[in-house]
């Protein structure tokens, strides 16, 4: 996405960068974006542009506080950082690019604020697109955090995310940090569950590093509406990376059945 420029918008005291793409018609309504934990809207390489040609919606992305060339983390993250940008951050960026009802795509740390938000807000999502979403913390995820760790201290890892953050060690370690953090062991975001009202879709890769099916066990759990639920073969924590074109056609046809 590189040839697209982006805006800066001011949040709570820090810039915010943030894509915008134009849908099919001025009546297009909007497709919201959010990253993972590590992600930056360069990270989501080709597929805003790829999700607004295929719906003919809108696309809105932007990458968080201390992501990206966002501004960069100042101070280490605390427990309630999804709680944050669900709460503050999200209806500022919707409230700036006058977006009513979105439908959110969010990916890990994204589905968790997707969540967290439509639980705050359940007027203001049409609907949600969930990729390795979690709702409360696994052993096995703490495992690959740390696992992580030791290789983007060898290298390789870190050359590669130096390429889109500006400034890649506050983003890794802003990010694994709180995730190890033992202040963190107890967070949890069923509780937003019950008042979502937006329809739902669950995807997750059977070979996730990083959560496995009782995340969707407990999302489904907690909803009052129904979630489809899909699993992915061959597919780990990324599934737009793993699976694209599965992803893409998932947005789509959602995109085509939602804002009823």
């Amino acid at each position: 996405m590189n040839d697209v420029p982006t805006e800066c918008l001011e949040v709570a005291g820090q810039s915010l960068d943030v894509l915008r793409l134009p849908g099919a018609t001025h009546e297009a309504q909007t497709l919201v974006m959010l990253h993972e934990g590590l992600g930056s809207i360069g990270l989501w390489h080709d597929l805003p542009r790829r999700l607004r040609d295929l719906t003919g919606h809108s696309v809105l992305a932007f990458s968080r506080h201390g992501n990206g060339f966002s501004s960069v983390l100042e101070r280490p993250r605390n427990a309630r950082y999804l709680h944050d940008e669900a709460l503050t951050v999200l209806p500022a960026l919707l409230d700036w690019a006058q977006v009513e009802r979105p439908l959110i795509l969010g990916h890990s740390d994204g589905a968790s604020i997707a969540l967290i938000f439509a639980g705050a807000h359940p007027q203001r999502a049409a609907g949600l697109v969930l990729l390795a979403p979690h709702v409360f913390v696994e052993a096995c995820s703490l495992r690959s955090i740390t696992e992580i760790a030791e290789r983007y201290r060898a290298g390789p890892l870190r050359e590669r995310m130096a390429r889109h953050h500006r400034d890649v060690d506050r983003t890794f370690f802003g990010w694994n940090d709180i995730w190890l953090d033992p202040t963190f062991a107890d967070w949890n975001i069923e509780e937003y569950l019950p008042s979502i009202v937006a329809p739902v879709i669950m995807v997750q890769g059977r070979d996730d590093e990083y959560g496995t099916m009782a995340q969707l066990d407990a999302i489904a759990r907690g909803l009052r509406v129904r979630a489809d639920r899909i699993e992915l073969d061959d597919c780990g924590h990324s599934p737009q990376r793993d699976r694209p074109g599965a992803i893409e056609s998932i947005v789509a046809a959602f995109a085509q059945a939602g804002w009823k």
